[in-house]
């Protein structure tokens, strides 16, 4: 991308940019929190995915920068090698694998992910992200044990309790009036139209301003420090140097580092297709990205953010769908929200660390209500349940499990109804032709396999004694051995002790030898070459 072209997208991009900064720093602060790594290593990753990442990467939609998905292993790999310095050396490894990946072109896996599981991903995601908030605009801000899915070790009672008994008033006064905001921005036509004036920024102003009013007057409803943004707010040089990690590159003779490493690189390049598929559904201009190109992009992402103290990252979902919501057109957005980032690190964290995580949570939960709302779950309800048991299993899979599980489980489901599919397509038959009369046409699908092979047999099995049947392989190109032989062994002896005639039409030559049998009672219908 020319800088000519970054320019010339600043003035349509720059509020989508500012909504994703919103969005994306407390994201950031809280994965890198979870995942037990310095706090600003989840900024850095946010800092290198907008802005390296964005000005590599062709996608218009997509936001790069730490991901919840990868918290766990993230906390188990720093506990396993002993240093956040050695895990830096095993992103580095993760950066070089995916750069490898780009350019063998494996980026090309994401054209088998089927729409209904995409979707299904994306309202999974909008519902955790909406049940991972409601204990912020409640006003209380400790994670349910820290899980990455609120339902991770089932239910915690304890929590629940602690949850109602901690509500506090002010955070939930600052919750609605951050999302009576939104929704009145998002729903009326004038101010839809101010751009430069999004609906988060204005919400995000006024719960500032209405906690520092609460403060001022000295009201029981004040949010205190717990519940607002906290960022490490440097007072020198030397604090700056201090705040950066440098990666132990003494690591790369260590075995554990390399599995690591790998792990990270296969998991986030998962996680980077899948979103990118996603983030293409979310673009209104519904162009395509160039999965391998964007592999390379996350690889160098990984390598810088890893030698200057960032966690790892993946394109993610929640800030892609955040920008796309604010009506970005372009990766400027993208690379907008990197550089606020590192102008707002730099010089103005104080001020940030004024805003209610309350506010957030507004901003959050109506992004996660539209990646789930129910016209979606409607509309794949409609489209048949070959569409909408795969799609449902996927929600539930992401809900209770974890994103790449909730995407296996829903590709498993969709391979099984393919399966299926295929073997109903085998042949052209009803049942009323089977059970109503004594001749009749099995006409065979274009292509038979061994996956076709139960439905021919039961089909074979329930032909009376007596019958005339018709196996029309005219408009076959292909059938497999097992197919054949099944066939052979219906014409050949059970048709002759149960008195059916059997004719062959349009068989290749290649089955010519169904015929030698002079006893069986086939009759060969040439239509074509036999």
């Amino acid at each position: 991308m020319s800088f000519s072209n970054i320019k010339d997208g600043i003035s349509q991009n720059f509020a989508p940019g500012l909504v994703v900064f919103l969005v994306a720093l407390p994201l950031c602060l809280g994965i890198a929190l979870a995942s037990g790594a310095p706090p600003l290593s989840g900024i850095i990753s946010g800092i290198i995915g907008g802005i390296v990442v964005g000005f590599i990467s062709n996608s218009n939609i997509s936001v790069s920068g730490p991901a919840a998905g990868l918290t766990a292993i993230i906390v188990s790999a720093i506990t396993e090698l002993g240093t956040f310095e050695l895990f830096l050396t095993a992103g580095l490894i993760a950066g070089i694998i995916q750069l490898v990946l780009g350019f063998i072109r494996a980026g090309s896996i994401s054209n088998y992910f089927p729409n209904n599981v995409i979707e299904g991903m994306l309202a999974g995601i909008g519902i955790i992200i909406v049940l991972k908030q409601i204990p912020h605009a409640l006003g209380f801000d400790k994670d349910y044990e820290g899980n990455q899915t609120l339902f991770e070790d089932g239910f915690n009672m304890s929590y629940f309790s602690e949850l109602f008994s901690s509500v506090h008033t002010g955070a939930i006064i600052v919750t609605l009036v951050s999302m009576a905001i939104l929704l009145t921005w998002d729903n009326v036509a004038t101010l839809k139209k101010i751009k430069m004036l999004p609906g988060a920024l204005v919400a995000v102003v006024a719960g500032i301003l209405l906690n520092q009013l609460f403060i001022a007057t000295g009201s029981s409803l004040a949010i205190s420090s717990e519940h607002l943004v906290t960022l490490p707010v440097p007072q020198s040089a030397e604090d700056f140097k201090n705040l950066i990690t440098i990666p132990d590159f003494g690591g790369f003779a260590n075995p554990q580092v390399w599995i690591v490493g790998a792990t990270i690189a296969i998991v986030a390049s998962i996680e980077t297709l899948l979103c990118i598929e996603a983030s293409d559904r979310l673009d209104v201009k519904r162009r395509i990205t160039d999965t391998n190109l964007e592999l390379k992009a996350q690889g160098i992402g990984n390598l810088i953010s890893s030698v200057i103290g960032g966690l790892p990252m993946t394109s993610v979902v929640v800030r892609s769908s955040a920008n796309a919501n604010a009506g970005a057109t372009s990766k400027t957005s993208a690379i907008i929200h990197g550089v606020l980032l590192l102008v707002c690190v730099i010089s103005i964290p104080f001020i940030l660390n004024l805003i209610p995580l309350a506010t957030l949570a507004a901003v959050l939960i109506l992004v996660g209500y539209k990646l789930a709302k129910p016209a979606t779950f409607m509309h794949f309800w409609h489209n048949g349940k070959y569409q909408f048991i795969p799609f449902l299993a996927t929600v539930l899979a992401v809900v209770f499990t974890d994103l790449l599980k909730g995407v296996g489980i829903g590709l498993l489901i969709s391979i099984i109804y393919i399966l299926q599919g295929n073997m109903k397509r085998a042949y052209y038959l009803s049942r009323e032709e089977l059970n109503e009369t004594d001749d009749f046409t099995i006409k065979l699908a274009e292509e038979v396999s061994f996956l076709n092979k139960a439905a021919i047999k039961k089909t074979i099995k329930n032909v009376k004694p007596g019958s005339k049947v018709t196996i029309d392989a005219s408009g076959t190109s292909y059938i497999t051995t097992d197919v054949l032989e099944l066939i052979q062994d219906f014409a050949n002896v059970r048709a002759k002790e149960e008195n059916i005639t059997v004719n062959l039409v349009g068989f290749k030559t290649s089955y010519k030898e169904y015929a030698e049998d002079k006893n069986s009672h086939i009759n060969i219908t040439h239509n074509g070459a036999i």
